[in-house]
């Protein structure tokens, strides 16, 4: 019994361990996260600038005649 009581404390700390690190990484997974999306709505930002400014040059260019 006293074994058994032992073998159970010790697996309990083990899943209590485990927890904590899972909550750090949890923790970490979630601050990428948050810069990824910062990023990315950096990215979109500058790429719909860069298409105002590519559609601004190109209604100033002449048109084909066909």
């Amino acid at each position: 019994m006293e074994n058994e009581l032992r073998a159970l404390e010790e697996r309990i700390g083990q899943l209590a361990a485990l927890a904590r690190r899972l909550r750090a990484e949890n923790a970490e997974l979630r601050q990428s996260l948050l810069m990824a999306q910062s990023e990315t709505r950096a990215l979109h930002a500058k790429v719909e600038a860069a298409t105002i400014r590519l559609q601004g040059v190109l209604d100033r260019l002449p048109e084909e005649a066909a």
